[in-house]
């Protein structure tokens, strides 16, 4: 990748948001390699990288989906309810159509794929700091598919650890009283996190819920064959 060094380009200042270290380590080696990006911080959840924005002011913040505490969706989203003038990059590892969807909702400027070349995704934060969009090529069709049809697919939110974790307590038939006590949290967290369980997922009840939850992958059938996992608290 060739190397940059104009005293007369701005450094485009980044925060990197991923959950896994090794992976934010990766990134930033190779989109400083230039000269012209600098990561300015790394964000290892979804709070984290809304207290970072707000403390460092970045150019762009490249963002991965599935984080703890708040996914790059949210993330997204918050930061334009907030009106931060700030380019969104979503670098993951997801190409699903829901997935897809939900983040050009949030008004995000570019959805990369990590399978991407280093200087593809050294390009993206580029074209990002300069408004441009950026979509991977991968997807490309995709997002012309749901332009053409957009009722084809869904959009889901994807779900946090912690919600995935609740929902696989709910798959076995547990009431939110148990669930807070084997998750060690009350029984009105939990059932705050249900509701948001509901709202990402397009649900109304549990039984759906759950139905989803393994239609998406989030959960497996419970190994249980009684009628535990038919009994679910409305």
């Amino acid at each position: 990748m060739k190397k940059i060094n104009n005293p007369g380009n701005p450094v485009i200042r980044v925060v990197l948001a991923d959950d896994h270290a090794v992976v934010r380590a990766g990134i930033r080696k190779f989109i400083e390699q230039p000269g012209d990006i600098q990561v300015v911080g790394e964000a290892i959840d979804g709070e984290m990288a809304l207290e970072m924005i707000e403390e460092k002011k970045p150019d762009v913040i490249v963002l991965d989906i599935q984080m703890p505490k708040a996914t790059g969706i949210e993330v997204s989203r918050e930061i334009r309810a907030r009106r931060w003038t700030i380019g969104v990059l979503i670098l993951t590892s997801y190409d699903d159509d829901p997935y897809i969807s939900a983040v050009l909702k949030t008004g995000a400027n570019g959805y990369v794929l990590k399978t991407a070349s280093p200087e593809e995704i050294v390009n993206a934060v580029r074209d990002v700091y300069q408004g441009k969009s950026v979509l991977d090529a991968t997807i490309l069709p995709k997002v012309m598919a749901q332009i053409a049809n957009p009722n084809s697919s869904p959009s889901f939110e994807p779900l946090t650890d912690r919600e995935v974790e609740i929902l696989t307590q709910v798959a076995k038939g547990l009431t939110n009283k148990v669930v807070g006590i084997n998750l060690q949290i009350s029984d009105r967290t939990v059932q705050g996190h249900i509701a948001r369980i509901f709202e990402k997922l397009q649900v109304s009840s549990r039984t759906e819920a759950v139905m989803r939850g393994i239609s998406l992958g989030y959960i497996s059938l419970p190994e249980s064959t009684n009628d535990e996992f038919a009994s679910y608290e409305i």
